[in-house]
């Protein structure tokens, strides 16, 4: 985003500009949807929920201070509310229901899960990808809400550390350690996937 333009676009925001919110829409919806969808596993769910966010954010404006990046206060809008959703559904029953076919990015969650990368199949062994790569969406969905949201933000979103504090709440410390035993966390649950040899028969 050019130098600016941030500061151009909040403004026009809290003066309830709606080209300004089509714009952010634009700019933004494609990383909203994909930080949703892998915190909730469920397409439907990840889409109602990712315009719910918008329409905050917009109703919100006036309370964004401009101490972080705008996309940073986005993301912590839209764990907040993705926290909310997996509680509600979780009363409903509905927390089990999970999608395999839009997890993305598996060389990313591999990276972070380097106990394990090393005995990860060659990018040319495309079945045993493919396989692995729901191993990995699983194992991310096995996760906890906190630690499966600082894997996201971090490997997946790319968020730097100090912004994960901004959108978490937590300390850097505190950041550190967890995503460090998320990561362990992740691996170690690939590893058994890897070796049962088949995804789990809970799964939808």
């Amino acid at each position: 985003m050019p130098e600016g333009h941030e500061a151009d676009l909040v403004a026009r925001l809290k003066r309830r500009d709606e080209v300004a919110f089509n714009e952010l829409v634009e700019l933004y919806q494609a990383r909203i949807y994909r930080l949703v969808f892998r915190m909730l596993g469920d397409r439907a769910e990840a889409e109602d929920l990712a315009q719910e966010v918008f329409v905050t954010v917009f109703k919100r404006i006036d309370t964004f201070r401009g101490d972080s990046k705008l996309s940073t206060w986005m993301y912590r809008v839209a764990t907040n509310h993705c926290k909310n959703r997996l509680k509600f559904l979780g009363r409903r029953g509905r927390g089990k229901k999970r999608e395999l076919d839009e997890i993305a990015d598996a060389h990313a969650i591999e990276s972070a899960t380097m106990a394990t990368s090393a005995n990860l199949p060659r990018p040319d062994e495309e079945m045993q990808g493919r396989q692995i790569e729901g191993f990995i969406g699983q194992a991310l969905r096995e996760l906890s809400e906190d630690q499966r949201e600082l894997v996201i933000l971090r490997d997946i979103e790319n968020l730097t550390y100090e912004e994960i504090q901004s959108v978490t709440g937590l300390a850097a410390g505190t950041v550190k350690s967890r995503l460090h035993r998320a990561r362990l966390a992740l691996a170690q649950r690939v590893r058994e996937l890897r070796q049962g040899g088949t995804m789990s028969e809970s799964e939808d």
